[in-house]
């Protein structure tokens, strides 16, 4: 009998999940999964690779004696480098779904039922577009989580913090699909600088999210609390506990979050901020009670491949046959089309392709892999505005590639190097700000009510956020689409 691809694909799946399942333990690491984040890494690692053993009669004791070796690396062969990342959360049947997190005990709350009633009704369509979204990422983000030992339900944080959208970005500069700004980003693992900005990254953001989210939760022994410091600074929490501490005696566990929400402490937003985690959790996990369906979207699933440094993102596309649109969606941080010029990274391509990138990349000449050439100053030409004009580029495209570069009354010193980028670099680079700045306007960010957020039911999902454009450096004073976030509140 002869399979079709998605057919192969389900009976890969359903082995898959058999065999780890009866193995009791996450999949065994296999080669070609060198690239995955460090929390999985570290849980496959730690997982010993063994058969199951069971009673001999059914056929699910059959598929139990799959090694599980052999089942991830066949899993790997058809879905790419990611395909682990995805292989926990997949059902085999429809069954009723289960909270991991306490959103029962709370469905009756009034700031629940509202948003529950919102998402339902007068935003429902920005929800399901939301909800549609996640589809792409969320098997992902639950793998992690579950490998982390967090409540895998915690993934609708990310479609409360930006509908799950990788280029969101708030007018206080806070970036991602987990909204991170720039020093918190950095303090929790990520890399953000002028080349390459982890924070739009689903899969890396997902494992800063995480560990940033587990320190909170072991710091206040409650994940309701840990998601409302997420939002509204540790601190302030923290703060908030203490004052109250003599009202809030013998309240326990996740009552603890509203305890203080009931009073005049934590901003509009934080106190909303939980209640929209668990209506978002609440209708997210079972939309066919409320009448919705959810257009599912291609996984996020790629295989890897280390690059030298310059490498230019065309010329991966080229190596790998995939297409500008692929390759951008799959290494949305990287900024300016092309590896930093100082050291080599790791890039996505779409499954099934490392093999064919590596040796294509491989039999380049440097000049037509590395994204700009240097270029020595010399002769008439002593401006970056003429030697931007003399290479058929802008000026500002010359600024991309060659940060810090000093000039004296704007002119160039005969024989000082700058780099001109190629046609096919600009082409995949991504006209964003200085991942430095820590709020767009140059005004300082002004507080804006929850409460007046709350008149637009597309705001009352989350805050206001696009991903359509961005700010640039030289529109940096136009109105940005978002009040004061959570990342900007915990520097008060």
């Amino acid at each position: 009998m002869r399979l079709t691809a998605a057919a192969f694909s389900r009976t890969v799946l359903v082995l898959l999940l058999t065999a780890c399942q009866a193995a009791r333990g996450p999949i065994a690491p296999v080669p070609a999964v060198s690239a995955l984040p460090a929390a999985v890494a570290a849980a496959n690692a730690r997982s010993e690779s063994r058969t199951a053993h069971a009673k001999p009669s059914t056929s699910a004791a059959r598929v139990a004696t799959i090694n599980v070796d052999d089942v991830a690396a066949t899993a790997v062969s058809v879905f790419g480098d990611s395909a682990a990342l995805h292989a926990s959360t997949i059902n085999v049947a429809d069954a009723e779904p289960v909270w991991d997190i306490d959103v029962h005990p709370y469905e009756a709350h009034e700031r629940v039922a509202h948003y529950v009633q919102l998402f339902t009704t007068d935003a429902r369509d920005h929800f399901v577009a939301r909800l549609s979204r996640g589809t792409r990422y969320e098997p992902m983000i639950r793998a992690k989580l579950k490998a982390s030992g967090m409540p895998e339900d915690m993934t609708y944080l990310a479609l409360i913090e930006s509908g799950y959208d990788p280029d969101a970005y708030s007018r206080s500069a806070a970036v991602g699909m987990w909204q991170f700004m720039t020093k918190t980003a950095r303090d929790v693992g990520m890399r953000v600088d002028w080349w390459v900005d982890e924070r739009r990254d689903p899969a890396r953001s997902t494992d800063a999210a995480i560990r940033f989210l587990g320190d909170l939760q072991r710091k206040f022994g409650s994940l309701y609390l840990a998601a409302a410091a997420y939002n509204g600074g540790p601190g302030r929490v923290s703060r908030g506990l203490t004052r109250y501490a003599g009202q809030m005696e013998g309240t326990e566990g996740e009552d603890r979050f509203f305890a203080l929400a009931e009073y005049d402490y934590l901003r509009v937003e934080t106190k909303n901020y939980v209640p929209q985690l668990i209506a978002a959790a609440l209708v997210g996990k079972k939309p066919a009670r409320y009448g919705i369906v959810i257009d599912s979207q291609p996984l996020f699933v790629y295989d890897s491949v280390f690059v030298p440094a310059g490498t230019s993102l065309a010329a991966v596309a080229a190596a790998s046959g995939g297409t500008k649109v692929e390759l951008r969606d799959l290494n949305p941080f990287l900024l300016r089309g092309m590896a930093p010029p100082d050291n080599g990274l790791w890039l996505r391509v779409p499954r099934g392709r490392a093999d064919r990138t590596r040796a294509a990349l491989e039999a380049l000449p440097t000049s037509a892999r590395v994204g700009y050439r240097n270029v020595n100053v010399s002769g008439k030409v002593t401006t970056l505005a003429g030697l931007a004009k003399s290479h058929g580029v802008t000026l500002r495209e010359i600024a991309w590639y060659n940060p810090g570069l000093k000039t004296r009354k704007g002119r160039l010193a005969s024989g000082q190097s700058v780099r001109v980028p190629s046609v096919d670099a600009i082409a995949f680079a991504r006209a964003v700000p200085d991942p430095a700045i820590e709020h767009y306007g140059s005004a300082p960010v002004r507080r804006v009510s929850s409460a007046k957020k709350r008149t637009s039911a597309k705001h009352a999902v989350a805050k206001k956020r696009t991903s359509a454009k961005e700010p640039t450096a030289s529109k940096r004073s136009a109105p940005a689409k978002r009040s004061l976030s959570k990342k900007h509140a915990k520097k008060r």
